[in-house]
């Protein structure tokens, strides 16, 4: 229903409009949604289901968050980080405007601009000062990056010590695989399972790495909860 109804909505909308004004459209399909047997804990929508993605992963309908996405936010909430200097980088729409209203020095960051975002910061070579954000919320990026090792050195300078970064990506079981040698689009998707990526971490490996550039690692396992539309999923919380 879910994607049937923004097939429709995109063919007589001009997307420039739809970019607009998409919370509203968001709110007109989201009605059929209405019910008692879940919550989504960003937007506070009750619904009868979320949507299920072709990924598998839950979508609420009303705000466009994913699992992930919802199971960030609880995890900032309970644990009380959101204050002083926060980097996020590729924000999600509905954490972008929620953040921007806080009374935090939140900067936001996409290279690609496809997220909405103040800044277009290179992550290899961060212009920011030593030692300066609280948070960092680095998620679905550094499989992204040829040079991960480069990235997670700035990550690490720009963070004041006791300050935390939270850090997810895909994972795979074993060990991390990745090469070089693939460059073409449609091998990277065949590989890596996005025509953007480059690697598919382990979350094991992906701890050593950051642990190389001088990080204190915790790895936080989470199981899936079906009331909010949380996945089964793992998260590094890397601290200076």
């Amino acid at each position: 229903m879910y994607n049937r109804l923004k097939r429709i909505t995109k063919s007589i909308v001009p997307k420039k409009l739809l970019d607009s004004n998409e919370f509203f459209f968001r709110k007109l399909i989201s009605f059929k949604y209405k019910g008692n047997d879940h919550l989504c804990n960003i937007c506070s929508f009750k619904l009868s289901k979320f949507v299920i993605l072709k990924t598998k992963d839950t979508l609420c309908p009303n705000c466009g968050s994913r699992s992930r996405t919802r199971r960030l936010y609880n995890t900032l909430c309970e644990t009380e980080v959101l204050k002083g200097n926060v980097l996020h980088f590729s924000p999600p729409k509905i954490l972008y405007k929620k953040f921007k209203r806080l009374n935090i020095n939140y900067f936001s960051s996409d290279f690609e601009n496809e997220f909405t975002a103040d800044y277009q910061y290179d992550i290899t070579s961060l212009p920011i000062e030593d030692n300066y954000f609280d948070l960092i919320i680095c998620y679905h990026i550094l499989e992204h990056i040829e040079n991960d090792i480069k990235a997670m050195s700035q990550l690490y300078r720009v963070l004041k010590p006791y300050g935390v970064c939270y850090i997810q990506t895909p994972y795979k079981d074993g060990t991390t695989y990745e090469d070089s040698s693939i460059i073409s689009l449609a091998e990277r998707e065949r590989a890596f399972g996005q025509k953007d990526h480059v690697r598919i971490y382990s979350a094991p490996d992906l701890a050593k790495r950051l642990e190389t550039v001088g990080f204190k690692i915790e790895q936080k396992h989470f199981e899936a909860d079906s009331y909010f539309g949380f996945k089964k999923e793992t998260v590094i919380i890397a601290k200076k």
